[in-house]
């Protein structure tokens, strides 16, 4: 599990950047003061620092200049400032990201997220392609979405694996149900919209927004990667 190491010193950014991690499955630590922040680096474990600059002991600039004489650990700057002075020093100081103050949590995520993924990136198995945010698994039955694995039923898989067979093209209720149903059991065109909307809520628990899935009126479905 990836380990996330936030120096922020106001405990409501805190709060809500640690909840935020943490709702997306990631592990994380809190450190209050700069001191903090290079014995635990050194502790060894710290995948990603999201670090403030404005720390009360000491800035977060030379926290990142200490940090870089002995590691390589993606350091994405929190901070009030958005000088282009400030982001420059920032990045020639050895940061990979920087984020202004007020941010979204949810764009924070997605740039830890990003060096997450550079920092490790993903080794899936031969029968693992990769489409746009998802990797699919077709011999074994299996779709990612950004790297998190979904919990799909028999039916969500097949309707989304043929949209993602052919990404853009809209496919008629008719052609995902010849994809995806062995039988006329379940043969209604309300079966097909009704997997679709539990399709649609799996992928939003999973991060995938706007809605991958589009609607087209009286044609059928498609998806946008």
């Amino acid at each position: 599990m990836p380990l996330i190491l936030i120096a922020e010193d106001e405990a409501a950014i805190a709060d809500t950047v640690l909840y935020a991690l943490r709702s997306e499955g990631l592990e994380t630590e809190h450190c209050q003061l700069a001191r903090e922040v290079v014995p635990r680096v050194r502790a060894g474990g710290v995948d990603v620092v999201v670090l403030d600059v404005g720390l009360p002991d000491a800035s977060g600039f030379d926290v990142c200049r200490e940090l870089r004489a002995f590691s390589d650990v993606p350091v994405i700057f929190l901070t009030a400032r958005n000088d282009e002075i400030d982001r420059v020093l920032g990045l020639e100081l050895g940061a990979d990201d920087y984020v202004a103050k007020p941010f979204s949590p949810r764009e924070l995520v997605a740039r830890v997220r990003a060096r997450l993924r550079r920092l490790h990136p993903a080794t899936p198995d031969a029968g693992w392609i990769r489409q746009g945010g998802f990797a699919i698994d077709r011999d074994g039955h299996r779709i990612h979405y950004q790297d998190r694995p979904l919990d799909l039923t028999r039916y969500e898989y097949a309707l989304l694996a043929a949209l993602l067979q052919r990404p853009g093209a809209i496919l008629s209720r008719a052609q995902l149900m010849d994809r995806g149903w062995d039988s006329d059991a379940d043969s209604m065109d309300r079966t097909v919209d009704t997997h679709i909307k539990t399709l649609r809520g799996k992928l939003r628990a999973a991060g995938a927004e706007p809605d991958p899935i589009r609607t087209h009126r009286g044609l059928g479905y498609a998806i946008e990667l």
